[in-house]
């Protein structure tokens, strides 16, 4: 699966350091992926890529990324598909689900005795105690 095919560029002028560099070259790149109307995702993929990304996709359903970091519009190119791969998996990703431990016996016998003789311990510590 190749999802090249269905990424579209669009490059304009960076702000930032550069001088008269930034002014005339569009070093500035943004890429955009409709995961609605992608034809190499199957229903699922698009429904879980919606929900996951759910903050970095707009009305329409198209994911845009950005980046300006580097003077040249290659690197920013570089940068940004790799970020963009990045992201797909870790969205496709399971999580793992998190099993539920039990406290074994002892260590809560333990834990109550040690409370235990830390309150005896701060209750001889009071002025107003008296042997009983």
């Amino acid at each position: 699966m190749d999802l090249s095919s269905e990424i579209e560029y669009r490059f304009s002028r960076s702000g930032g350091k550069g001088g008269q560099h930034v002014n005339k070259v569009e070093t500035k790149v943004q890429l955009r992926f409709d995961i609605v109307h992608s034809r190499l995702l199957s229903i699922e993929q698009k429904e879980k890529l919606l929900l996951r990304l759910r903050n970095r996709v707009n009305k329409e359903g198209v994911l845009i990324l950005v980046n300006d970091s580097t003077r040249s519009q290659l690197k920013n190119k570089e940068i940004v598909v790799k970020a963009f791969y990045q992201l797909l998996s870790t969205a496709f990703t399971e999580k793992k689900l998190r099993k539920k431990t039990v406290i074994p016996l002892a260590a809560k016998r333990k834990r109550h005795e040690n409370k235990q003789r830390l309150s005896i311990k701060k209750k001889m510590r009071r002025s107003d105690f008296s042997a009983e």
